[in-house]
């Protein structure tokens, strides 16, 4: 098996470790010049420029008047998906929706005993472009993205929410994502992926109307645009290739560590799948039931890549060195399969998301839990959240100022601006306050 379980205290295990705390990456420069010409292509020749990227490498006869999906587009696709996906496309968005109405926020506002009033005024943005990756050409329709980007937006308020996705050779968008598409709220899906996606959501072209939030997953050439394009819209975090990490006690099940790391590890070549154990007896029935189980996977060579070239397993003395390794690493997903997990909550200070408890594995998470599946990776957890109702809200300061109240805060405010050379900003109060 290409993973050796490693002692945390060696020095073959501090190095490991340090190359963990330190795994933030951007692309590189050939990415980020290709990237920039992309965007510079759309921003310049708008439609045009579109057409012939999604010509170019997702559909070669996509024409100008089928770039947006069509009510009949939309139409069909109810009629292509079984019932059985209806029937678990209404329970995730229930399960999504029902969390995240947790997450409103609200304007308030307080009045001092002057009269003063401050507070906050809490508005959706007007806009958002929600992108969801093509998933193999259209064959593995990323429909969870639909959900968890969708969801919050619409709850947040958006009056206008924008889907982009790539369409397969044929200018098909799946059913099942046009579908989730419509029973989330969105109408209007275009069918562009990549950077010339993400330029033509933050620059606008003929056919599609800029945006205030882009959102959404994608491969480095996505995460690249938006980086580059952050700033002139918000987007939701500058993501990395997924991770989880286990923290295992001698209680837990070697199988299920095996198949939360290659459920993570099936996702990329990149994908971080990490373990630290308490057991070094469980450490080596881990690397065992690795074997075992990766031979069954659909995409055993990607799984089997990502666990020889970026794969963990360390073994910790204690479960206190394992939480304050696993803080350090500040993964996006931190499973607790230790014995009374909820003991060891409290110890937890950095994590995208927490998965309690042998029966809780992070694909629960991905699917049907309710909390959103968009999280920080490669150790931004330390700062950053999942993406939620709030990525699409803005808030707004409020001030109102009587004259009493104004004359009495005079003195204090003139002194400040004097202090810091703005006479300018003195005089708009001493102008008001003046004896007449």
């Amino acid at each position: 098996m290409p993973i050796t379980p490693i002692h945390a205290a060696s020095d073959h295990g501090k190095a490991l470790i340090a190359k963990l705390h330190d795994r933030f990456q951007l692309a590189g420069s050939e990415c980020r010049d290709k990237v920039t010409e992309i965007i510079d292509a759309v921003r310049t020749r708008g439609d045009q420029a579109l057409i012939a990227y999604t010509n170019q490498f997702d559909s070669p006869g996509l024409t100008l008047d089928r770039l947006k999906v069509s009510p009949e587009e939309f139409a069909a696709a109810t009629a292509e998906v079984s019932p059985e996906f209806k029937a678990t496309l209404d329970k995730a968005i229930d399960r999504v929706r029902t969390f995240h109405e947790h997450e409103k926020a609200e304007s308030w506002v307080v009045t001092r005993e002057d009269g003063t009033i401050t507070g906050r005024l809490v508005r959706p943005v007007d806009s958002a472009g929600l992108y969801v990756p093509g998933g193999q050409g259209g064959k593995t329709p990323l429909v969870s993205s639909v959900l968890m980007n969708g969801i919050p937006a619409a709850i947040a308020g958006v009056e206008r929410m924008v889907m982009l996705t790539p369409a397969d050779r044929e200018g098909r968008i799946n059913p099942a994502l046009l579908l989730a598409a419509r029973k989330v709220g969105i109408h209007e899906v275009y069918k562009a992926g990549s950077a010339w996606g993400i330029a033509a959501l933050a620059f606008g072209t003929n056919t599609i109307a800029p945006v205030d939030v882009i959102v959404g997953p994608g491969n480095q050439f996505v995460t690249e645009a938006k980086k580059q394009v952050a700033g002139r819209v918000r987007i939701d975090m500058i993501a990395g290739p997924s991770e989880v990490l286990i923290i295992a006690d001698h209680t837990a099940n070697p199988a299920f560590i095996a198949a939360d790391m290659l459920a993570q590890a099936e996702h990329d070549p990149q994908a971080l799948a990490m373990c630290i154990t308490t057991s070094e007896k469980l450490a080596g029935r881990i690397v065992a039931a690795l074997e075992k189980q990766l031979a069954k996977l659909s995409r055993a060579e990607i799984a089997k890549k990502s666990l020889s070239e970026r794969g963990v397993i360390l073994v910790a003395k204690d479960l206190d060195e394992a939480i304050l390794l696993a803080n350090d690493i500040a993964a996006e997903h931190l499973e607790l399969m230790v014995h009374e997990p909820f003991l060891w909550l409290t110890r937890v200070r950095h994590a995208g998301a927490i998965f309690l408890g042998r029966h809780t594995p992070e694909s629960a998470g991905d699917y049907l839990a309710g909390p959103n599946h968009v999280l920080p990776t490669m150790g931004t957890a330390r700062f950053s959240s999942a993406l939620g109702v709030e990525t699409f809200l803005k808030k707004s300061s409020l001030i109102a100022y009587s004259e009493e109240a104004l004359r009495a805060d005079s003195d204090h405010i003139q002194l400040l601006a004097r202090l810091e050379g703005l006479t300018a900003h003195a005089n708009s109060v001493a102008i008001r306050t003046k004896k007449k």
